[in-house]
């Protein structure tokens, strides 16, 4: 994200989640015109995650927010 150049606007949604809730392998919405193909779940513990950001594997700043959110709040293992 560069906010020196960017004016997008982002809403991040959180949300409980239990894997038995999962409808589908993917996380695409055909009714929604998304090909189911090309979106890909990668579930992951916290702790996990937050070791990729320490070894650069996660770069994404809008992902290291949200995970950053979970840590402090302990909103998921």
């Amino acid at each position: 994200m560069s906010p020196g150049s960017v004016t997008e606007k982002l809403h991040f949604f959180v949300a409980p989640y239990e894997p038995d809730e999962r409808r589908s392998s993917s996380g695409g919405l055909v009714a929604d015109g998304e090909d189911i193909e090309d979106i890909e779940v990668i579930e992951l513990r916290l702790e996990e995650a937050l070791r990729l950001i320490a070894r650069g594997e996660i770069v994404d700043g809008k992902t290291i927010m949200l995970l950053q959110y979970a840590q402090i709040h302990r909103l998921v293992g």
